[in-house]
């Protein structure tokens, strides 16, 4: 839609690359063409546009097969106006000088006549095919009937309209008759499933099998290799008891040997202990013996006064200690007297 500024009394029209305008002026063509831009008087402008971009014109109709069953095409068809002279000679493109809005619909009434003309060849070539070659090889024919029909329509010159290409996207029965078509191919499939699914329950079976095998032949052989680690240990430890009792027999062996060894040598020193002990009182015997006998010798020719002193002397060595001693004048008298006959004889 064109951009219409209002300014007083005056209008201003601003267009877009992709439309066509034309300016009538009391008949008089005063703009005409793309991108136009204007100002007009709305009290006596005559204004037109056309769109020139291509149009993408959905369809969706029904058709019957040659076995009587309905089915749903559903297609587009791109088309675009090549003569916008014709095309606003021909149809009702007009649009308002104040708002700038078309008056009519000049572009349902093109995809009114695309849509009769798609149609028709369409329905002439589905009831001339069965629905199981429609559904598996219909597309492509039916897109090129719709497309050589468009292509050589003379009424769509006569408006200025050509069409740019018509595709057909899907051809589809009725949804009950749908899946049961499809039922087979789902049966199949799910038959290819389950053998699928059966083939690898199988393999996992398979697997299991073979890992409960290996498990099996790993517990042999761990019972094994435990069977001879107890044997192992059962023979080195019979080894460790007999070299613990050949030690503890070479340690016993060598105590006793040992224990000999000194009792023998303390009773060589006992021996020579008590040897040297008899000797050294044989020794002290004879020492004292001689000094004894020297000593008497000594004496023998003595004096008998000097040996009562000496007699006394000893004796006063062995006597206890006398705290006072009272000499009488008789006792030492008599002492006296006794030393003064001692020495005269």
């Amino acid at each position: 839609m064109a951009d219409v500024t209002n300014r007083l009394f005056l209008r201003h029209l601003r267009g877009a690359p992709t439309t066509w305008v034309r300016h009538h002026v009391r008949g008089t063509v005063r703009h005409e063409g793309i991108g136009q831009s204007f100002w007009y008087r709305p009290l006596t402008a005559v204004l037109s546009e056309v769109p020139i971009d291509d149009r993408e014109l959905p369809l969706l109709f029904h058709a019957r097969t040659m076995d009587f069953v309905d089915v749903t095409v559903q297609a587009t068809v791109t088309y675009r106006v090549a003569d916008p002279v014709v095309a606003a000679s021909r149809l009702d493109f007009s649009i308002d000088p104040y708002q700038g809005a078309w008056r009519a619909q000049p572009l349902d009434q093109v995809a009114t006549l695309l849509a009769e003309l798609a149609q028709q060849p369409a329905l002439d070539l589905l009831a001339r095919l069965a629905l199981t070659e429609a559904l598996t090889a219909g597309i492509a024919p039916v897109r090129e009937a719709v497309s050589a029909a468009l292509g050589e329509d003379s009424r769509l010159a006569d408006i200025g309209v050509r069409v740019v290409s018509a595709r057909v996207v899907a051809i589809r029965p009725e949804p009950e008759l749908e899946r049961a078509l499809q039922t087979p191919t789902r049966e199949a499939v799910q038959v290819a499933a389950d053998r699928a699914t059966y083939s690898r329950r199988a393999q996992a079976v398979e697997q299991e099998r073979a890992i409960a095998e290996n498990e099996l032949q790993s517990k042999i052989e761990l019972a094994r290799r435990e069977q001879q680690l107890v044997e192992q240990r059962g023979a080195n430890a019979h080894r460790r008891a007999e070299l613990d009792a050949a030690a503890q027999l070479a340690a016993a062996e060598g105590d006793a040997r040992r224990s000999r060894v000194l009792t023998a040598a303390e009773a060589e020193k006992d021996r020579t202990l008590a040897e040297a002990k008899a000797a050294g009182v044989r020794a002290v015997g004879l020492a004292e013996g001689d000094a004894e006998a020297a000593r008497l010798a000594a004496y023998r020719d003595l004096p008998a006064g000097v040996l009562q002193a000496l007699a006394l002397k000893e004796l006063a060595g062995q006597l206890p200690e006398i705290g006072q001693l009272t000499v009488t004048p008789d006792v030492v008298t008599g002492l006296v007297a006794r030393l003064t006959n001692g020495a005269h004889q």
